[in-house]
């Protein structure tokens, strides 16, 4: 390795190696690979599924192979850490994730912890020292496609769910234990969880998963927070029978009652503008018959909002629409709460950061709230944290056509490079 680079200035011309990244991206992109008729590339890495095993196993033989120290904590998060020469500053942390929802796409958490590591193999190439370490890490369970909620390993991590009960969180696929699955693949770590001290700072390079960078041809989306989550699983039980012998008037039908519920989500979230949105992603009806009216049926409601008093009001709205539709048809009601997460606001002193580097480096910017939940939101529970977006070709994510231009790839890790050249110090 060559010597040290003693000026922190002349580090200002660093650059990422792109087509070592785009590499990465589609070698973990191999794994778990699921393709379209039209040539789309997409994956489907479930959390703690053996396809995710596998993508953590080339992740952490990467970061071995940077010589940097990999530890695993308890509810699987893997921290990767290249010490700093002063042992007394906290470290600067990148992150995200590398598992997907079932048809998932390349780029979606896999940049960020791969661009983490580009950051620090340019600086090694370069022979660069920072006063903090800087750590790459990559959280358990982001997506919530397997198990609920969303974002828990980074939300034990912090502190913000107990490790027990996040252990005990059951898949929505098999009913298999999380603590069980853990252990089969091999990643129940000894690492104390939640963390006993936190970075410095956090940095999350993402593509935007939107149309609004493409639309607006900006490169570089400064993150300002991300929008309140409410995730509701409603089951909703009637009576099975007859199609063709049940008068209309005496039926009790669970999935008429659920079709109302949909679409007056959809209309909810048309009437109030803004922000909010309202999604019923999952539908399980029994007995799923064509001739008979359904015993039950069980979906989920996914509404979001960057204010709370709104996001409070549209939970309120639909809450007297399910009760009442389920009255009128006769039927029995159970709701669970998935998942409650209010709005965050990212530090503004690290907002303004990744806006100034952008436009040193030439880049257009375009400050905005993200839409979809992220590690970052749970990060900034216990440090200061930003996150830097890409555009998305289509705006298309959760989709195996989900697609980063290379461009854009390496516009966005010079970002992060520089920005975390400047939060880590460099010695």
């Amino acid at each position: 390795m060559p010597p040290s680079d003693p000026t922190p200035h002349r580090s200002a011309s660093l650059r990422v190696d792109a087509g070592r990244l785009v590499r990465r991206l589609n070698e973990l992109g191999a794994i778990g690979a699921v393709h379209g008729p039209n040539g789309e590339h997409g994956c489907a890495r479930l959390a703690l599924t053996d396809a995710d095993r596998d993508g953590r196993e080339l992740v952490v033989t990467w970061m071995r192979d940077l010589g940097l120290s990999v530890s695993i904590d308890a509810i699987g998060n893997v921290v990767a850490t290249r010490a700093g020469t002063n042992p007394n500053v906290a470290p600067v942390m990148i992150g995200s994730h590398i598992d997907t929802v079932r048809t998932g796409g390349r780029f979606d958490g896999n940049l960020g912890v791969l661009g983490g590591l580009e950051v620090i193999e340019t600086l090694q190439q370069h022979g660069i020292e920072t006063d903090h370490a800087i750590q790459v890490a990559f959280f358990t369970d982001e997506e919530g496609a397997r198990f609920a909620p969303d974002m828990l390993g980074s939300l034990v991590y912090v502190g913000g769910l107990a490790l027990e009960q996040a252990l005990d969180a059951r898949a929505a696929d098999d009913g298999a234990r999380l603590g069980d699955e853990l252990v089969r693949i091999g990643y129940a770590g000894s690492t104390p969880c939640p963390t006993a001290s936190s970075p410095s700072s956090f940095i999350e390079l993402h593509i935007e998963q939107g149309p609004v960078l493409e639309e607006a041809g900006v490169t570089i989306g400064v993150v300002t927070g991300v929008q309140g989550i409410s995730w509701t699983e409603v089951t909703i039980t009637g009576r099975s029978a007859h199609a063709g012998t049940t008068p209309m008037r005496l039926r009790r039908d669970p999935l008429f009652a659920a079709a109302a519920i949909a679409t007056e989500a959809r209309r909810l979230a048309g009437d109030m503008g803004g922000t909010q949105v309202a999604t019923v992603g999952r539908f399980e009806v029994f007995p799923n018959l064509v001739n008979v009216i359904p015993q039950s049926v069980t979906f989920t409601i996914d509404v979001r909002n960057t204010d709370d008093a709104l996001l409070r009001r549209a939970e309120q709205h639909l809450l007297q629409f399910v009760e009442q539709i389920c009255t009128q048809e006769s039927c029995t009601l159970q709701m669970r709460t998935m998942a409650r997460f209010e709005p965050v606001s990212f530090d503004e002193s690290m907002i303004n950061r990744v806006e100034r580097v952008a436009t040193a480096h030439g880049n257009s910017t375009l400050r905005l709230p993200s839409g979809a939940g992220h590690d970052a939101q749970m990060l900034a529970r216990v440090c200061p944290t930003s996150m830097i977006f890409v555009p998305s070709v289509n705006g298309l994510s959760h989709n195996i056509a989900e697609f980063t231009e290379s461009a854009d790839i390496e516009a966005g890790a010079n970002v992060l490079l520089h920005v975390v050249l400047e939060l880590a110090k460099p010695s």
